[in-house]
């Protein structure tokens, strides 16, 4: 047995037919890899077991084991963080799924996923006032309308870049300024949209977009996550500082952390206080070395 499960993962390494393979064949073919690789029983088993309930999931949205995206990955991940796994047990998962990318021959599938990391004394990731300035003057002379709609939603929204991927121009209502948000978890959330963002958007979908989707290549296709990351990586950002820039904006201008949460569409509030937080150790950084350092004194 363990034979033949060898000579279909062979094959299957040879690119035979993969989109035709079952989910269960694939899952059968993983863990007979697994097996050649060393893995001890227990492994394979917890693995095996990870995968089943990964394609479970995948299925409820359509998709499976051969033909879903780095998208579909980060979208389970923030599922199971809503479902309040904790960020060891969730990275335990993305291993698994990581593992079984690395079988497909695909290890980009599970490159830069964001995961709730463990309560650590870490400084968050996000943009100053100044910095924030900066980057947009940065955005605007490039001159590309579109690009500059991109940095503007997800600075002033702080939605996620999965959510942003997902707009379409039915999602947006420039007359009441405000944006409808699909999460992952498949809440859906309104969003009041800044005059600027409004502005730029505006410009934007007279200039650019054509079909459903809001967000679009020059040919018209829906842009990805990739191709998100692409395009911030010229402006020296990513949708992740920019989405922590604008929880941690909101919480340094006093805005209750119920509304921020909200806003954020964040299941657990206590991924919001990490904001306050981060503030309250700034604001104690800065209390201890103006009370130490008074001026004519030292």
């Amino acid at each position: 047995m363990l034979a033949i499960n060898m000579l279909a993962t062979k094959s299957f390494y040879r690119g035979v037919g993969i989109l035709e393979q079952s989910p269960n064949d694939l899952i059968e073919q993983f863990t007979a890899w697994l097996k050649q690789e060393g893995k001890s029983a227990n492994t394979v088993i917890t693995y095996e077991r990870e995968l089943k309930k990964y394609q479970d999931w995948l299925q409820m949205n359509e998709k499976n084991l051969n033909e879903f995206s780095r998208g579909e990955v980060q979208n389970y991940i923030h599922f199971l963080e809503a479902q309040g796994r904790s960020p060891v047990t969730t990275d335990k998962i993305l291993g698994v799924i990581r593992t079984y990318s690395k079988f497909l021959k695909k290890p980009e599938l599970t490159t830069e996923i964001d995961i709730r990391t463990a309560e650590k004394n870490q400084e968050i990731d996000c943009l100053n006032a100044l910095q924030c300035g900066d980057l947009l003057k940065e955005v605007k002379d490039d001159g590309n309308s579109r690009n500059t709609a991109i940095v503007y939603t997800l600075l002033h929204t702080g939605i996620r870049v999965s959510e942003l991927c997902g707009l379409d121009k039915s999602h947006v209502d420039l007359g009441a300024k405000r944006i409808s948000v699909k999460a992952p978890t498949g809440d859906q959330r309104v969003i009041p949209l800044s005059e600027e963002a409004a502005h730029f958007l505006q410009k934007y979908i007279e200039e650019w977009a054509v079909n459903d989707a809001l967000f679009v290549s020059k040919s018209q296709e829906r842009l990805t996550e990739r191709s998100i990351q692409y395009i911030l990586k010229k402006f020296d950002v990513n949708p992740h500082k920019l989405r922590h820039t604008f929880c941690q904006q909101l919480v340094d201008k006093g805005i209750s952390i119920e509304v921020v949460s909200k806003l954020a569409g964040h299941k657990d509030i206590n991924v919001t206080k990490k904001y306050a937080k981060s503030r309250m150790e700034q604001m104690a950084l800065e209390d201890a070395i103006q009370r130490t350092f008074v001026k004519g004194r030292i």
